[in-house]
């Protein structure tokens, strides 16, 4: 179906969320490792330690072996093409945590983002939760946009950690399941 604006409704999906595979791992660190450069969420004096190699290796581990039922990864999918991911992790009995959510900077803006959060909100609701959480460096206005058009707000718990010799604040945002 075409329209005189230009653009295509076609009736297939093209974008889609899946389970992440093992295939997955290093598409998934090369992701994360360009979003994080990308948003300004590492310190100048911390990017030589954003390692797409180390995420990879890490995100290889967590799809092979996850902790528990209550982690899952996730893919997010243009075509045939990896764009981006969700981990979740438990938080508690009833929150659920994203541990990351990340989409490679160049199909960002594309919804992909938001059809990954809502597969993990479904997710969490299938497993029990009644919340969701998860954690914001203090002024990225762009992750903080996201979460908060999302019906995530700040639960005014904060936390640190280094990065490279700079110290880097983080807020949890968390949001209530619906059903």
């Amino acid at each position: 179906m075409s329209h005189s604006h230009g653009h295509s409704h076609d009736l297939t999906a093209d974008a889609s969320v899946r389970p992440s595979v093992d295939e997955d791992a290093p598409l998934l660190g090369r992701i994360q490792a360009a979003a994080w450069l990308a948003d300004g969420r590492v310190p100048a004096s911390a990017e030589e330690l954003v390692d797409a190699a180390a995420f990879s290796s890490a995100w290889a581990a967590a799809i092979a072996s996850p902790p528990s039922a209550k982690h899952r990864m996730l893919t997010a999918c243009e075509g045939a093409t990896v764009v981006g991911f969700a981990a979740l992790a438990p938080a508690d009995e009833e929150t659920g945590e994203i541990v990351a959510l990340e989409v490679d900077p160049d199909h960002a803006r594309a919804g992909h983002g938001s059809r990954l959060l809502a597969a993990c909100a479904d997710i969490l609701r299938q497993t029990g939760a009644t919340g969701l959480r998860t954690w914001i460096p203090v002024g990225n206005e762009g992750r903080i946009g996201f979460f908060t058009a999302a019906g995530f707000g700040p639960t005014g718990t904060r936390r640190t950690f280094d990065a490279g010799g700079t110290e880097v604040a983080q807020e949890a945002y968390g949001a209530q399941l619906g059903d």
